[in-house]
Formats: C-alpha cells, sequence, structure tokens
C-alpha cells in the first residue's frame, strides 16, 4: 500500500524546501539518502516502498543517492535529461485559465518546468486538482521539436518542457 504521507513528506523535502529539512541538493536535484532518512525519521526500507509504489513515481533512487523526479519549486533550474517524447502529450488545466494558455502558451508558473502527460487520463486526472471542470490541451510535440522546444523526460508518464508556445497546443 502506497504511503500517501510519507509520500507527500519526500515531495516537500526533495521538490520545495529542502533547506527545511536541511538538505543539499546538487544541481540534478540528488540528495544522499542518509540524509533524507535522517531528516523524515523513518527507514530505508519505508523509504524504498515509497519509491517503488508510488503510482506517479515522483522519486528517483540511485545507490544512496535520491532525488524527485520532477516538480521542483526551489530556486535554480534542476537540469533534466532531453529526449524524444511521443508525438502528442497532454496538458491537463482549469477551464478558467485554458483560452489564456490557447493564447500565450504554456509556461511553468511557480514551477521549474511545465509538466506534460503522455496520456489524456492522466492529463485530466491532473486538470481535476486545478478545476472540477478541467480542460485538456493536446500538445504537438513533433511540430514543436522541429521549431526549436526541448523536451525533457521526467519519467515514464510525464515530460517536461521550459515551455511551449500556443501554436503548438490544440
Amino acid at each position: 500500500m502506497h504511503d500517501v504521507r510519507l509520500s507527500k513528506r519526500m515531495s516537500h523535502a526533495l521538490r520545495h524546501e529542502p533547506w527545511l529539512y536541511e538538505l543539499e541538493l546538487d544541481e540534478e536535484g540528488w540528495t544522499p539518502v542518509a540524509d533524507l532518512l535522517a531528516a523524515l525519521g523513518v527507514r530505508r526500507e519505508r523509504l524504498e516502498e515509497v519509491v517503488r509504489d508510488s503510482p506517479k513515481q515522483r522519486f528517483e533512487l540511485a545507490g544512496d543517492r535520491i532525488r524527485a523526479r520532477y516538480g521542483h519549486s526551489v530556486p535554480g533550474r534542476i537540469e533534466r535529461a532531453p529526449g524524444v517524447p511521443p508525438a502528442v502529450l497532454h496538458h491537463g488545466t482549469a477551464a478558467s485559465v485554458a483560452d489564456r494558455i490557447r493564447r500565450e502558451g504554456l509556461r511553468p508558473m511557480r514551477r521549474q518546468y511545465v509538466h506534460l502527460s503522455v496520456t489524456r487520463e492522466m492529463a485530466q486526472s491532473v486538470g481535476r486538482r486545478k478545476g472540477a471542470n478541467p480542460v485538456v490541451l493536446a500538445v504537438d510535440t513533433v511540430a514543436a521539436r522541429a521549431a526549436g522546444v526541448e523536451f525533457l523526460r521526467g519519467n515514464e508518464f510525464v515530460w517536461l518542457a521550459v515551455s511551449v508556445p500556443a501554436e503548438f497546443l490544440r
């Protein structure tokens, strides 16, 4: 069973306010597992369960290091590896801002990157967190890449971009 409470604490520590937990993130967002375990007062087994069982695969463990894969709001950009996404990605948002996004494009707002979902259903789920009747926008990644938009891999379900101009949205 997924430990939502611990997952939220890990997200807060690794994505938003690492300094409150006395954590130092490197330029790729990694921090020592031992430091996170000490800060949260949990055993490695529980941490590994959260990483393994998280339905959204928010965390990545590599030996004695851990990081959040995406969603950072810390100062300074966490560097991600570029990749070739599916031909179409999706972005779920509140109906109240959809027209503005269609005019101005997607921007990261308070995050470091724009988050894009692999499936329409996932984008709709994300959009529901922003409003009762979400709007799902499709991103033409083929045309966007041809125009120079770089897409970065978040995980198998989420792709990231610094921004996506309106001309690539439908």
